[in-house]
């Protein structure tokens, strides 16, 4: 399907795969951009706010283990924890370098204790630092090691854990273009996790498996209380919204965007569901699903949506609202609403300087540009 339709300047929140890193807004000018491209710089950041904080629950878990044996622990386990702390911490500052040092020391350790949740912890952060570091051969290795590692110790393919690692990989291979393993690796994902969902839906909570007891401690830790089965239903489910994200995302950047704006709806329908109509992410979702629907050329549909998200955002006070405002005016400008175009991108303009967002305002100085090109015109 042609794009020529799309001229002006779309707007975009960007953020991807699982180390806790910041989410950071993205923007993009191409007619052929899509929503919240997959970017190395984003790896190390899998949507834990955006998605409810339940994503990575087995590195959370681990971790956590980790941590609630620190006070009793001795020698080698209490080196190998300040280990991953600084490890963490380095990564959070962008200390790359200083990371990876202390990740292969700390999994030199765990091996040596046998201490499988060390190993797994370590061998998915030295993946991601990989990633980041844009050494991808070796991410992917390290990648499928980690999961080697997790079915090793038991872990089920079908475990949320084992899914999210998998869906690392289907990201990482649609940012090289690896279409047939991207392909694949969505479709076992969304296949697993559909199978799941109503599986859980059917199944008694006394029949569960261990799975459920790992989440219940992830959150005790964070100070829930939900009960089990709807800790594991609600972690599913939103597992199942990230992955259709991703693959929407992917399947827009290919120019497929009637199957992205499929995924995009559904994933749309689970956030609602579980995270409410004025959720961040949310938000997001709208404005991603307008940004396909405005390439599409179904500018209306688009705009309605937009509006929508717009408004909810106000409310909210959602900490991207400048983008939700310059996406609504770059709509306004492939309808043809100059005017209204102008006063949205200056309210976005203002908003995105308040923010600190330069590359907000360098995107949003375009689409006026682009705005008093086509007065001219």
């Amino acid at each position: 399907m042609a794009v020529s339709c799309v001229r002006g300047v779309s707007l975009r929140a960007s953020r991807l795969l699982s180390t806790q890193l910041p989410r950071v807004v993205g923007l993009q000018t191409s007619s052929t951009a899509t929503p919240r491209q997959l970017t190395r710089k984003h790896l190390g950041c899998w949507a834990k706010e955006a998605w409810g904080g339940r994503s990575c629950v087995w590195a959370a878990a681990a971790f956590s283990f980790l941590l609630a044996s620190d006070e009793d622990a001795q020698g080698k386990e209490d080196e190998m924890i300040l280990l991953l702390k600084k490890a963490k911490l380095s990564i959070l500052r962008g200390q790359l370098e200083a990371a990876s040092r202390f990740l292969h020391s700390a999994v030199a350790l765990a091996h040596q204790s046998n201490n499988h949740q060390a190993i797994v912890y370590a061998y998915s952060q030295m993946a991601n630092l990989a990633y980041i570091q844009g050494q991808m051969d070796h991410a992917e290795k390290l990648f499928k090691a980690t999961m080697s590692f997790m079915l090793a110790g038991g872990m089920p393919q079908d475990d949320n854990a084992f899914i999210e690692m998998s869906l690392k990989l289907a990201a990482m291979y649609a940012e090289q273009n690896k279409a047939e393993l991207a392909e694949h690796g969505f479709t076992f994902c969304l296949d697993t996790l559909e199978v799941k969902v109503q599986r859980l839906q059917e199944t008694p909570e006394a029949d569960r498996t261990g799975e459920t007891s790992l989440l219940v401690m992830v959150t005790k830790i964070d100070g829930m209380c939900e009960d089990e089965q709807e800790v594991l239903r609600k972690d599913t489910r939103l597992l199942l919204g990230l992955c259709l994200d991703s693959r929407a995302r992917y399947r827009a950047s290919t120019l497929h965007f009637k199957q992205a704006v499929a995924d995009y709806e559904k994933a749309l329908s689970i956030c609602r569901q579980e995270q409410g109509e004025s959720h961040p992410q949310t938000l997001v979702l709208m404005s991603d699903l307008a940004t396909i629907l405005d390439m599409q050329g179904r500018h209306d549909d688009a705009l309605a949506l937009i509006r929508q998200a717009v408004d909810l955002g106000r409310s909210s006070e959602h900490s991207e609202l400048h983008v939700l405002v310059g996406n609504m005016a770059g709509i306004l400008l492939h309808t043809g609403q100059l005017d209204e175009a102008v006063r949205f991108y200056g309210e976005a303009l203002r908003l995105a300087q308040q923010a600190g967002d330069q590359n907000a305002v360098g995107r949003i100085k375009e689409g006026l540009s682009q705005v008093k090109k086509r007065k001219d015109e």
